[in-house]
């Protein structure tokens, strides 16, 4: 069964990494919250800082990704010039909201002990990813 989940938890490092360059991404406030806390054996004390983590993620990039669909539903898209424009615009938003997920990524990671950490880094070297470094998490 534990072969399974960490299988399962390649896949979704492989999938989350393949749009964010080649950073190994653990996706926190996703749908693989529960996949993150089997396969690092996350505490209860883990799991409740990853879940306020996921909270304040989804706080911070909401207003992003609203910006986002106001940006494609309100931009003119007639001429390739436009089309031009509005895809810079985007990848502004979308460069802002994966930079700000990386940095969730790095607040988790900074509450793993070092045998979850060193865990996370045997995964990234198996799906040829880079490593975040972990980070702080501000009281």
């Amino acid at each position: 069964m534990r072969l399974i989940q960490v299988k399962l938890f390649i896949v979704f490092l492989l999938l989350c990494s393949q749009g964010w360059s080649q950073d190994c991404t653990l996706g926190i406030g996703g749908k693989d919250d529960e996949t993150i806390i089997q396969v690092f054996q996350l505490n209860a004390e883990q799991v409740v800082k990853m879940k306020e983590l996921g909270a304040k993620l989804e706080e911070e990039i909401s207003p992003i990704e609203l910006q986002s669909r106001q940006l494609l539903d309100t931009h003119p898209q007639s001429t390739p010039e436009e089309l031009t424009e509005l895809a810079v615009k985007f990848k502004v938003l979308e460069n802002r909201i994966v930079q700000i997920s990386l940095s969730y990524d790095q607040k988790l990671l900074g509450l793993f002990n070092q045998k979850q950490y060193q865990r996370y880094l045997e995964l990234c070297h198996e799906v040829a990813r880079t490593p975040l470094k972990a980070g702080t998490v501000p009281e």
